[in-house]
Parts: C-alpha cells; structure tokens; sequence
C-alpha cells in the first residue's frame, strides 16, 4: 500500500536531537511510531513529492466510474468504509488514483465523513456526486443509492463518448472546411486585386469587403488564435460569484434548444434522487433539501429551495411544482398523480428514466443535424466569395465595353 513518507525531529531520553524520515499513512501514525521508540517528537512534516509536469497523471471519468462501481460493490458486501477503502487502492495500478483513495481513507481515519472527504476535491468529483454520497450517508441508504450513482455516470460516459465519436467526422470536416475558406481569403481571392487595378475601374463594394477582409487576415489573422482563450476565460469568470453564475445559469436555460436539454437533464438528476430518499424512508422535506444540492444549475436550485418552502407551508410537491413553474410540466402533473396515488417514489424514478431519454434522443438528433449544416453554412461562404468575385469582373467588363 502507498504511503507518504514524513520527515521528522525528535529528542531521546539523553536530550539529544534526532533527525530521519519514516513512511506512513498519517501523521499520527509517525508519532505513535516515534513514541513507540521511547522518542519524544519534537516536528513532522510531509515530505514533498517530486512530481514531473510530464509524468503526472489526472484523473478520468472511467477512473472515477471505476472507484464508484468497486465502491458499491463493496459497500454492499457490508464492509467497514476504511477497510474498503484500503481494498480499492490495491485494484488500481495508477498512482493517481491510488494516491486519491489513500487521501480519502486518511480523511475517513482522521473522523470525516466520505462526502466531506470528497468535497476537498471538487476537481475529480462533481457537486451531484458528493450531494448523492452525502444524501446516502445522511439516510443510511448508501448502498442504495451507490448503484444509481454508478449507473448515471456509466451512462453519462457512454452517451459522452457516443456523441463524440459522433463528431469526429463534423469537426474533421469543420476544420477542413474553415482552412479552406481562410486559405481562399489569404491568398486567392488578393490575386484579384492586381485584375481589377490593370482593368483602371472602381472595384464594386462587395468586393472591395472580401479583399479589405483579405488584407486584415494577413496582417492580424494570428489574433483569431486569442478568440477560444478569451471566450474561456470569460466564461470561467462568470464562477467567481453566486450572482454571476445565477446570471450565466438563467442564459443557459434561455436558449432555445440547449436550455431545455439543461432543464431535463437537470430534472432527471432530482426525479432519480428524490425517488431513492423517498424509497429509503427519507422524509420529504429532509429529500428536498438533500437533491437541492444535487442540482448544477443555481436557477433551478433556487427554484427548488422555494419548493422545499411552500412544502414546509403545508402545501403538496405537486401543486408547488405547479406553482413555482420552472420544472417540465410533465414532472408536476405526474408528481401530483403519483402523491393521490401514494406511488410517488415509483412515479420519480420512471421521469427519470423519460428524462433521460428525452436527451439522449434530443442529443443524436442535433449530431446528426451538424453534419449538414456544416456542409451548407461552408457552401454558402464559398460559393458567396466566388459569386462576388466573378460578379465583380462581369460588372467592370460591362463597363468597360
């Protein structure tokens, strides 16, 4: 098992100052060791590992699936957290990740729960998957709801990887297509320059456009480079504030089409854990504030905790829903047939189910629409530049005879 190794000062019986380093899990664990030697520590410090910008290793998606579906299976099994903890870091042979889960089994010794362990690493683990962890903790329904939690990122995954494959060709095609029309700028369509200078006419508007934009791509094309860097950073600012993200989150869910696959996504995410409290025995109103957390976008999150309100205020899920209005209507309507029927947890998990299969048919549909409005929008540049151009010699030769 990986260890830290840990520098450390301690004092004999003598007085006398020893130095060395000791590997070891914890902290407490080097003092223990040292107390165990009749020594009196006296500092220990981890020591730093060297780690080259070449040979480190991140952490994917299909690592943190793998660490999921062991974790269920052994939490299923019954097995004490630490100890299985200690069992998943001998099934991986990536130092990474082996490295995660011996940080989380020292936060387990040291007292903390697993969703406050994870919470610390907001880079492998997203905010739905501590909220789910948390939401098991919280209700003793790990076990339960760990299979969910592995089902929903494999499935997440394949759909991920089914839409990029889905778009190699596109993009391949998009790349090609926007070098070709940049190459058409840069260096075909100047030549026409020196035609219509020799033919001593007034170059037409529409043509005077393309060959100004010709010029302006080869004197300051390389700033195009800038424009991705800059939309990411930007779009990366708009985190820095609760207020800001409202903001950002209330855009998203605005747009015609990538809003409403937010919306059912999002909706899935609360139908499929609220459905697995409700199935544990988890209280309403304890479920509520739990898939709160669950929910990425802040809009929706906002919407739910006046949900959890005017259920607090004696009112029905259902009718709240109704009332609040941001939730698909499908979800309220369904939600108030499932409480007059008492099936509610039942109803929760099949919208999640219909959820999911709404995006994943909405999400094939726009990958197969890409293909050919790539192909058109780049048809109608080309042909718009040739048009242009053929149409401004036709013009000039006209005036000329």
């Amino acid at each position: 098992m990986a260890i830290h190794q840990y520098i450390y000062q301690a004092s004999n019986k003598q007085g006398e100052i020893i130095e060395g380093q000791i590997g070891a899990e914890t902290q407490q664990e080097v003092v223990a060791t040292l107390q165990n030697q009749q020594l009196i520590p006296l500092k220990v410090q981890q020591q730093a590992e060297n780690k080259s910008l070449f040979t480190k290793q991140t952490i994917s998606n299909q690592d943190v699936i793998n660490f999921t579906d062991g974790l269920c299976t052994l939490i299923e099994a019954q097995i004490p957290l630490d100890k299985t903890l200690g069992l998943l870091e001998g099934t991986t042979k990536k130092p990474a990740v082996q490295e995660m889960i011996e940080d989380l089994r020292r936060d387990i010794k040291e007292g903390k729960s697993l969703a406050d362990a994870l919470r610390v690493r907001p880079d492998i683990f997203s905010n739905m998957y501590i909220n789910m962890i948390h939401a098991g903790e919280e209700g003793g329904i790990l076990d339960q709801l760990l299979p969910k939690l592995t089902d929903f990122l494999s499935s997440a995954e394949a759909t991920k990887r089914g839409i990029l494959a889905s778009l190699i060709y596109p993009i391949v095609l998009g790349i090609v297509g926007f070098s070709s029309v940049l190459l058409l700028l840069v260096f075909v369509v100047p030549s026409f320059a020196t035609l219509f200078e020799d033919m001593g006419s007034n170059i037409p508007p529409s043509a005077a456009f393309l060959l100004g934009l010709s010029a302006w791509l080869k004197t300051y094309g390389w700033t195009l480079l800038f424009i991705p860097i800059i939309i990411i950073i930007a779009w990366k600012r708009l985190d820095t504030t609760p207020q800001k993200q409202w903001q950002r989150d209330n855009f998203l869910l605005s747009l015609p089409i990538l809003g409403d696959l937010i919306l059912q996504a999002e909706s899935s995410r609360f139908c499929r854990t609220l459905g697995a409290l409700l199935n544990a025995g988890i209280p309403l109103l304890k479920g509520l504030h739990i898939s709160k957390g669950v929910l990425d976008n802040q809009v929706l999150s906002a919407s739910l905790a006046q949900i959890e309100e005017a259920v607090r205020g004696g009112a029905s899920l259902g009718r709240a829903l109704i009332n609040d209005g941001r939730f698909p209507i499908l979800l309220s309507q369904l939600v108030v047939v499932g409480e007059e029927s008492g099936r509610t947890a039942k109803i929760l998990d099949k919208l999640a189910e219909t959820f999911d299969g709404y995006v994943k048919q909405q999400t094939t549909k726009l990958v197969a629409l890409l293909e050919p409005l790539l192909i058109l929008i780049l048809g109608v540049i080309v042909g718009a530049i040739v048009i242009t151009m053929l149409s401004a010699i036709f013009s000039i030769n006209q005036i000329n005879a």
